[in-house]
């Protein structure tokens, strides 16, 4: 009896050993890591791509001993808490938030490739919470946050899209990287300029664009066909990187993927001085020598108090954001719009493209504007503070106070949720995502390869709250590019893939069994009905081109006035 029970125990033994040396493990010059299979794809948890202390830059990987794991994700970066936009608004959260450990990505890759594989690669900078809910008494909606104040590499589920990616014979590799946000990331003043710890947000991305470049073949990917992309914040991320500065960010990728979101007007370091004096004094650290070093040193809660306490993107100020990249001469070079208007970019093929509705998200911007007036003065003091009486006059009247001809658009008097809700919200809409992106596109059609999408939903499949509707909010879109709710709606998960291979989104890798069912003209060429071509998305499962031909008159004088106003032209 004693054999068979000796032999029964070895055979257990190991074949548990050879099954556990079935797990993938990838060896880096600082790290031995072992990740984990499901169906045909390797994925790679929580790898440490730097370390950070607090308000400090980045710095390389902490060498580790020994095997480490690499089937979880890694720590949040510390979350500032938001303003509930509406009442019964839940905001996600996250298993663990950590300071310490946070500069982490993820790595989504097909099964059994190797470092002689050579696949194209996706790198993703995340915007925000895309989970976030509202639960009424019928329905929830998902509302994507972001501004720089929340998000993780988790909140990105880019399986159906890399599975997609091997079907259709045209695999890729997705990395979702994780960057500081809320003050740890875009801490501003004259402290942090002298320091040289501005913007460690966008310092921290490109840290993780250099990891790409120095690690991803270990992986199977190919450094030299990297796409990056990202949704809200992570699309004006992406913007960002795109604009010639210092670090030579514009250098680490050939592709650029930004959905709702593009490079806007930047405020100097030195304009968040205030913000850092009220963490200064939130944290008792008011008389220290060294107001900052005092930051770096107070407890964690007692500087998450402090940073709590500032407006976020779900508050009265809304798009006027405390915690965002900032001009500081070396990552952020000069001014966004100026950079775009002078040329200074990446002359790469991008993808951008927006929601129709993408102002409907500033929700409680819009609870204390009861009249025009109100809504006058708020814009000026709120996002156009150099403008004459005549350009906020002209504001008046390119966004008139008339429900039919705001935001949710084509929807007549329905969806005023306040007296001005649809007002604001189609001028925060073209002031914050679609006006930028439509100054970058004039710009850069005439440059390099362009494509953008836009779209338009019946009203019937809109989520709707108390008889009302956000339209096709921002974020709306989501689905479109990483979801696969229906095989036949495949659109643009397969345009994305096209677009990774080989930086169009008509043109398949040379093996792809995709057959492309629709034309997709770049933004420059006329369509049909205008001169300019958007891939639009409505619903039930239509794509069509239409023409960018909405808002022309108001957009352009929005984007005048801004480019005016950081070229010094107001007195």
């Amino acid at each position: 009896m004693f054999l068979p029970i000796c032999l029964l125990t070895l055979l257990i033994f190991f074949g548990s050993h050879a099954k556990a040396a079935k797990s993938p493990v990838i060896s880096l010059p600082y790290g031995t890591f072992q990740g984990f299979s499901t169906g045909n794809l390797t994925k790679f948890l929580g790898v440490p791509f730097g370390h950070a202390a607090r308000f400090e830059t980045p710095k390389p990987p902490i060498v580790l001993h020994g095997i480490q794991n690499a089937t979880e994700f890694g720590p949040a970066c510390p979350q500032q808490t938001l303003t509930p936009p509406i009442p019964g608004f839940i905001p996600s959260s996250y298993p663990i938030i950590s300071e310490d450990v946070s500069l982490t990505l993820d790595v989504f890759m097909p099964l059994a490739k190797s470092s002689k594989s050579k696949l194209p690669v996706f790198v993703w900078i995340y915007g925000g919470k895309s989970s976030a809910k509202y639960c009424g008494k019928s329905n929830s909606y998902h509302i994507p946050p972001g501004g720089f104040e929340s998000g993780n590499s988790r909140d990105i589920d880019v399986s159906p899209l890399l599975q997609r990616s091997i079907d259709v014979n045209e695999p890729i590799i997705v990395v979702a990287l994780n960057y500081r946000v809320t003050a740890f990331g875009f801490l501003a003043g004259k402290e942090v300029g002298s320091a040289g710890v501005s913007n460690l947000g966008t310092r921290d991305q490109i840290y993780g664009l250099e990891w790409v470049q120095q690690h991803i073949s270990a992986f199977g990917g190919d450094p030299d066909r990297v796409v990056i992309g990202g949704q809200s914040a992570g699309a004006i991320s992406t913007s960002l990187l795109l604009l010639s500065n210092k670090q030579n960010s514009n250098t680490l990728f050939r592709g650029a993927f930004m959905e709702s979101g593009s490079a806007l007007k930047s405020p100097f370091l030195g304009e968040g001085q205030s913000d850092y004096d009220n963490l200064v004094a939130g944290t008792n650290c008011t008389d220290s020598p060294d107001t900052l070093d005092c930051l770096r040193r107070a407890p964690f809660e007692a500087l998450m108090a402090a940073i709590n306490k500032t407006p976020d993107f779900f508050s009265y100020r809304s798009l006027s954001l405390v915690w965002h990249p900032r001009i500081d001469g070396d990552v952020v070079a000069e001014d966004p719009l100026v950079s775009i208007s002078r040329g200074q970019y990446a002359k790469i093929p991008i993808m951008t493209g927006i929601c129709d509705d993408e102002g409907t998200m500033c929700i409680p911007s819009t609870l204390r504007i009861i009249c025009s007036q109100f809504f006058l003065t708020y814009f000026r003091h709120s996002y156009l503070p150099a403008s004459s009486q005549e350009e906020i006059a002209r504001v008046g009247i390119l966004y008139p106070d008339d429900a039919t001809q705001g935001s949710p658009f084509d929807t007549g008097t329905a969806n005023q949720l306040t007296p001005e809700f649809k007002r604001i919200a189609a001028f925060g809409g073209d002031y914050g995502i679609i006006g930028p992106r439509r100054f970058l596109l004039e710009h850069a059609s005439a440059t390099q390869d362009t494509w953008s999408w836009g779209t338009s939903t019946d009203l019937a499949l809109q989520f709707q709250l108390n008889n009302t509707s956000f339209g096709t909010y921002h974020g709306f879109d989501f689905p479109i590019w990483f979801r696969l709710d229906n095989a036949s709606q495949t659109v643009g998960v397969d345009a994305l893939i096209n677009f990774v291979n080989t930086l169009d989104p008509n043109r398949p890798a040379a093996f792809s069994t995709i057959e492309p069912t629709i034309f997709w003209p770049k933004w420059n060429m006329p369509s049909a009905a205008g001169n300019s071509s958007l891939l639009t998305f409505s619903d039930p499962a239509v794509v069509n081109i239409t023409a960018e031909d909405f808002r022309v008159d108001a957009i352009r004088f929005l984007n005048e006035v801004l480019l005016a106003e950081v070229m010094g032209e107001f007195k």
